[in-house]
């Protein structure tokens, strides 16, 4: 395998955001920041330029957004993969993102770690949208029938889950992983299935033990079994 770092193309018009980026993703040994751009338009000049690996893309961006670069970018390179990193989880971005060619789909609230880890997935060949908005996509195409079900609404006929998990307040993420443990996955499979670090997955168990006034795993996945949760 290639031991050169990946060349990474980061597009926010943002600034904080773009610097930020570059100065948290810039320390990874295995990633080269090579370019920065603050619309759709530049990065297609940065491509010409400098041929990145991957392209981290922002969506709502002026005189060209996410979306139309990321289609021009693969049209025109077809190699180069592009990841959405967007604050927006509404489920037509999603669609016009991988519609348009985009090999992942994350949120700017995910853990650093997290995105460089994401990067090299898809870097390696891999595509990497998270499992919330997954289950939207299935629920979409499910319900594509009903005009009416769209956006947040997408994932609620399918289960009653939402209303079972309120009692505890858990996260859709929390879910996640507290299903993962019902499947007696260790944390180091539980990452590996989510696409989080283990800390990250140390962090929500603890969260999700604490939610549910429980001491361990096996209380956790009893009372979640006794109480209809998965």
């Amino acid at each position: 395998m290639n031991n050169a770092p990946l060349k990474l193309l980061l597009v926010d018009d943002q600034d904080l955001i773009r610097e930020s980026l570059h100065i948290v993703l810039g320390m990874d040994p295995d990633i080269e920041v090579v370019g920065l751009a603050e619309n759709g338009h530049i990065a297609i000049q940065q491509c010409e330029e400098h041929h990145p690996d991957v392209v981290l893309m922002d969506i709502h961006m002026p005189v060209m957004d996410g979306v139309e670069a990321t289609r021009k970018i693969k049209e025109k390179w077809p190699q180069i993969r592009v990841i959405i990193l967007t604050t927006f989880q509404e489920i037509t971005y999603v669609v016009d993102a991988l519609g348009a060619g985009a090999e992942g789909y994350l949120l700017k609230a995910i853990h650093p770690k997290d995105l460089a880890a994401g990067l090299k997935w898809v870097h390696q060949g891999g595509t990497l949208i998270p499992q919330d908005i997954a289950r939207m996509l299935v629920q979409q195409a499910k319900g594509a029938a009903e005009p009416t079900v769209r956006d947040t609404e997408v994932s609620r006929p399918a289960s009653e889950e939402p209303a079972r998990t309120d009692a505890y307040g858990l996260s859709e993420r929390e879910v996640q992983v507290l299903h993962c443990i019902a499947d007696g996955l260790n944390n180091r499979e539980i990452a590996e299935k989510l696409f989080l670090s283990e800390g990250t997955v140390k962090n929500y168990i603890s969260s999700i033990y604490s939610k549910m006034d429980v001491r361990d795993r096996v209380q956790a996945s009893k009372k979640a079994h006794e109480e209809g949760m998965i």
